[in-house]
């Protein structure tokens, strides 16, 4: 039994409760820890109602303050930091997580404010600081990144002698009833989508426009989606932890509505980054527009639809081309009965309790940072299955990929 730290108390870190709770053998008690303390106690409040669990403590606290977060850390003395706040707060964490001795997870890589580029560069250049204090950093622990690289892991493993073709493939068939609205953190999302898509082939980073590549593909009890090719963290890690791919490819679906929304947004400037004056006072565009649009923690209530996030991958068993298809469907309404919280949330959260749980219970160990690839798939899959997301794969069916 475990002590741990969640910081955030957005839909994820909700969703990231609620599991904990529902493991005490595991998860003894747990703080909730954020610059807004409200939104914790709120969290706080309904699982004890939900779920009868009261080891739940709060605090108030700015993560990217590392002085203040280290003694917060060194007064509860968790053993890990399940971090879901901003990715912008990665470095921050992990600096006051080394300085006080505590275990660190996250589910997404960082993020400078000051450029919409993300990489894993900056995180893995602490594995060094990591192994020497004999601490555990476990990065890119939600679904994409997380499950999607369990997933590769447990391919190559189980499936290929040799995995060629690597497409990731993900759908939110969900309909929220707002005109415009972002799964997650405005800010973060519309960075992400809006930069150059970027994928893996023949050795080599191949960069195109946004939105330049778009297919028709399928997707198990959603149908035809129109996807397109994005750049997404957990192929940078993949890549480098599985050679034999020949290419790896990122897919995710936007309606027609949403992409005229978007651009919008980008013509009249709103998703600016750089900072502008307003009567007097230095914005920056984007975070104002967070502020306007819908919070994605508050989207679950009247959600219907589902999620469908799986791997498509080629290559060779026994000398003889092999196909391999893996993927989570996941409900939004369903998500929203346990935990309050929409889908995209719950497929988030689930896997970042798991991967906690594959550290605490021993499962997954090793001193330094490391991506959930290289760890062992089995127990991880096991375990997400039991915690609300059973997955399904098909060998050797066509794929459109």
């Amino acid at each position: 039994m475990s002590k741990v730290m969640i910081i955030g108390a957005g839909g994820v870190a909700r969703v990231v409760a609620y599991k904990c709770a529902e493991h005490p053998e595991i998860f003894s008690e747990f703080m909730i820890a954020s610059r807004t303390v409200a939104r914790c106690r709120e969290i706080q409040a309904d699982i004890k109602e939900d779920l009868g669990y009261d080891r739940i403590t709060t605090a108030a606290v700015d993560a990217e303050d590392i002085p203040a977060l280290t003694n917060l850390l060194k007064e509860y003395k968790p053993v890990m930091v399940i971090h879901v706040a901003l990715p912008y707060q990665d470095l921050t964490i992990m600096e006051a997580c080394l300085a006080a001795g505590v275990h660190y997870l996250d589910t997404a890589n960082y993020e400078p404010k000051e450029e919409a580029k993300f990489e894993y560069s900056h995180q893995w250049k602490y594995h060094d600081r990591f192994k020497r204090a004999g601490l555990t950093a476990i990065l890119g622990c939600g679904f994409d990144p997380g499950v999607t690289g369990v997933f590769t892991a447990y391919a190559a493993k189980h499936i290929f002698d040799e995995m060629h073709y690597l497409d990731i493939v993900d759908a939110n068939a969900g309909d929220h009833g707002k005109a415009f609205a972002t799964n997650f953190n405005p800010e973060i999302n519309i960075r992400e989508i809006t930069q150059n898509g970027k994928y893996w082939e023949n050795g080599e980073w191949i960069e195109i426009p946004p939105f330049s590549i778009r297919k028709d593909l399928n997707y198990p009890d959603v149908g035809p989606k129109a996807s397109y090719v994005l750049y997404h963290e957990e192929l940078e890690s993949l890549v480098k932890h599985f050679p034999t791919i020949k290419r790896a490819r990122f897919w995710m679906t936007f309606g027609d509505e949403y992409l005229t929304h978007l651009r919008v947004i980008q013509n009249i400037g709103m998703a600016g980054i750089e900072p502008v004056m307003h009567k007097g006072v230095e914005i920056i565009p984007l975070e104002f527009l967070k502020t306007v649009l819908p919070d994605p923690g508050d989207l679950g209530e009247n959600y219907v639809g589902q999620t469908s996030i799986g791997c498509r991958i080629r290559g060779i068993k026994d000398g003889k081309p092999q196909t391999y298809y893996i993927w989570n469907n996941c409900h939004h309404a369903q998500a929203y009965k346990e935990t309050r919280a929409q889908g995209v949330s719950y497929t988030t959260g689930v896997p970042a309790m798991t991967g906690a749980m594959m550290f605490l219970t021993g499962e997954w160990k090793g001193a330094g940072v490391y991506n959930v690839e290289q760890f062992n798939p089995d127990p991880f899959l096991k375990k997400l299955a039991k915690h609300g997301l059973p997955w399904n794969e098909e060998v050797g069916g066509e794929l459109e990929l």
